[in-house]
């Protein structure tokens, strides 16, 4: 025969599931009614009395009220049953609050809340990841009251944001259910500032299979990762280093254009890229005519910068950022373009206005628009 154990097995911690949180306000509930009844009996006072009397004896507030009558026997024995029912009312009210505290209940109700809310952002911008080059980004964003979304699993990154006022989805970005609740849909750009070049490049294809009109701009350390984040699907791809260098570089060949750029930032002066259709049709009457001919200057007020003609003949679109280090002039840049400039299928133009000046310059353009991009603002 086997032999039986007598070890004593542990005790199992109490289920959260099997607190019933409703316990506290039925006993309460029960309670006065109990006991206004009981006064009712004994003393043969009006329902009003009776409630009146609970409720100062459960507030510890005392029979102050020159009002209150004399209790007789039976009063007296109700009101020291309400003073004890009220002690184990309160008892049993503590217990349920610390049991759904350690239970995380109040943690999931504020994550359900937060969760909802998500579903009210529309054109924000996604912030995968808040180290050193997040907390730039962040900064500039919420200067230009541009509504974000910081997506962070460090909860020591996760608390500074937090303390910045920052709205944070505590998730893994690189999984695609953390890009749906991030509203990947509704947002007008996604960022991908993780240290990770791998992860990044998971977040951008994660990101660009899912939306594929959505635009991501992407960290990266090298060279050979810009390069793989670009195949991934990547709008731009801004590497720290070669952005510094460059801005250093710049400061000291051209400073006032980098003091330029730093007055426009925080300005209500925009910096947009329209790309013009590849199709003739779509032109209509644009296609070939100058600017001197169309005045979109004069009717929108705002000013075309420069005009970039698609980069290949194969229709390829073209983009200020396309350069690489083989490359690093990118496509070839009509700079400030005279009013005998024409247009044409696939040109990128660069105009800079306020958002109403660029709205007017949008409904001029109409339907000869591919897509409008913002380079800064």
């Amino acid at each position: 025969m086997a032999k039986r154990s007598w070890g004593f097995r542990p005790r199992r911690p109490p289920s959260t599931r099997n607190r019933k949180p409703w316990r506290a306000p039925l006993s309460l509930a029960l309670l006065v009614n109990a006991s206004a009844i009981g006064y009712r009996l004994s003393e043969g006072w009006d329902w009003g009395d009776c409630y009146w009397m609970v409720m100062i004896t459960l507030s510890t507030l005392g029979f102050s009220d020159g009002d209150t009558q004399t209790l007789s026997a039976g009063g007296r024995l109700v009101t020291t049953l309400l003073i004890l029912g009220g002690l184990v009312v309160v008892q049993i009210s503590i217990q349920g609050v610390l049991g759904l505290s350690e239970s995380g209940y109040f943690r999931r109700l504020r994550e359900r809340r937060f969760r909802r809310w998500l579903f009210t952002m529309h054109n924000h911008v996604i912030l995968c990841g808040y180290g050193r080059i997040g907390r730039e980004i962040a900064e500039q964003l919420t200067r230009e009251n541009v509504p974000l979304l910081v997506v962070e699993m460090d909860v020591e990154r996760r608390e500074a944001a937090e303390e910045r006022g920052l709205a944070v989805l505590m998730a893994d970005a690189t999984l695609d259910e953390t890009l749906v609740e991030a509203g990947i849909h509704r947002c007008r750009a996604l960022v991908a500032a993780l240290p990770n070049n791998a992860s990044n490049l998971y977040v951008v294809l994660s990101a660009r299979g899912m939306a594929p009109n959505c635009r991501l701009i992407a960290r990266s350390d090298s060279e050979e990762a810009e390069r793989k984040l670009r195949l991934a699907g990547a709008d731009q791809v801004v590497s720290p280093y070669v952005s510094g260098g460059r801005a250093m570089a710049a400061t000291a060949l051209r400073p006032l254009a980098v003091t330029f750029m730093d007055l426009l930032v925080g300005s209500d002066c925009e910096v947009e890229e329209f790309l013009l259709s590849s199709e003739p049709a779509d032109l209509g009457s644009l296609n070939g005519a100058s600017l001197a001919e169309l005045q979109l200057g004069a009717r929108s007020g705002a000013l075309v910068l420069a005009i970039v003609p698609p980069t290949s003949s194969d229709g390829g679109e073209p983009r200020l950022y396309r350069g690489t280090r083989s490359n690093p002039a990118g496509p070839t840049l009509i700079a400030n373009p005279g009013g005998d400039t024409r247009l044409a299928p696939g040109q990128m133009l660069v105009v800079m206005g306020s958002q109403q000046q660029l709205e007017t310059f949008t409904d001029l353009l109409g339907p000869a628009i591919k897509s409008v991009d913002v380079m800064a603002n």
